[in-house]
């Protein structure tokens, strides 16, 4: 089906210029030549679009026309099943990219809603398969960008099978960590985005389980957390808790853990 759902999405800007961006380094451009950076400068983005929170960028059912890389703010996607109930599936953050889930169908498979008030940079695909042909690092930097993510979908798909809540909940926190520092924020004070709720669908845990396990990680010294925002002041802990090397009382079979948690 198609919606309306970009008719209330602000255009802030009609073209934006991708040298002059601070994200490049970690965005789509990453890596390219000063002269490939300047030719696709005011064409490889359309526009920057204001998303407010709780607004859907777009949703399953929509046709898929460009790609959205996230400049402010954050998104979570998300599915839904036929009978209501809907799965988190991803945060994405500033310098990463949205509706790539898109491209094979050419109609949207999830849903992506902001956060926090976000602005993203449209980014029409047949204007990127333009540039492609003229810049081939692009597509590089593209294809690059696809395979990561399917590496981080593969991670996904082992925490979720095979680590124990604890190990989720520590493995989502680090990397959380790891992206933020990447973006030159603070590694160990990290506002989070995501409710407990959220982030319990994304690590296919419950809401009472995130938080017991919160709790428990702030009495051992692991972290603290006040709301939303969340320090961590032992990051070797939670590596050990990640590699499974803590130390665990009356731990239930590891074939067993997904039902229990």
């Amino acid at each position: 089906m198609d919606t309306s759902v970009h008719s209330h999405l602000h255009v802030v800007a009609n073209r934006v210029a991708c040298s002059a961006c601070s994200l490049h380094p970690i965005c789509l451009p990453a890596g390219l030549r000063s002269a490939d950076l300047t030719h696709i400068d005011h064409r490889l983005v359309a526009a920057r679009r204001k998303v407010a929170r709780g607004e859907k960028l777009f949703r399953a059912g929509d046709r898929f026309v460009s790609l959205y890389a996230v400049w402010t703010g954050c998104f979570k996607t998300c599915v839904s099943a036929r009978d209501g109930r809907g799965q988190v599936t991803g945060l994405q953050m500033c310098g990463e990219l949205l509706g790539n889930d898109g491209i094979a169908s050419r109609r949207h498979e999830i849903d992506a809603v902001a956060l926090e008030d976000a602005q993203v940079c449209v980014i029409h695909y047949d204007e990127m398969e333009e540039l492609w042909r003229e810049v081939p690092a692009l597509q590089q930097q593209f294809h690059r960008l696809l395979g990561r993510d399917i590496v981080r979908q593969q991670l996904q798909m082992l925490l979720l099978g095979s680590m124990y809540a604890e190990e989720r909940v520590a493995a989502f926190l680090l990397d959380l960590a790891q992206r933020m520092h990447l973006r030159g924020y603070s590694a160990s004070t990290i506002l989070l985005r995501m409710s407990r709720e959220e982030i319990g669908s994304l690590l296919g845990l419950t809401l009472e389980t995130v938080s017991r396990i919160f709790s428990k990680f702030q009495t051992e010294g692991l972290l603290t957390v006040r709301n939303r925002q969340l320090a961590i002041s032992d990051e070797a802990g939670l590596r050990r808790i990640h590699d499974g090397l803590a130390e665990r009382v009356s731990a239930p079979p590891r074939v067993a853990r997904a039902a229990s948690a």
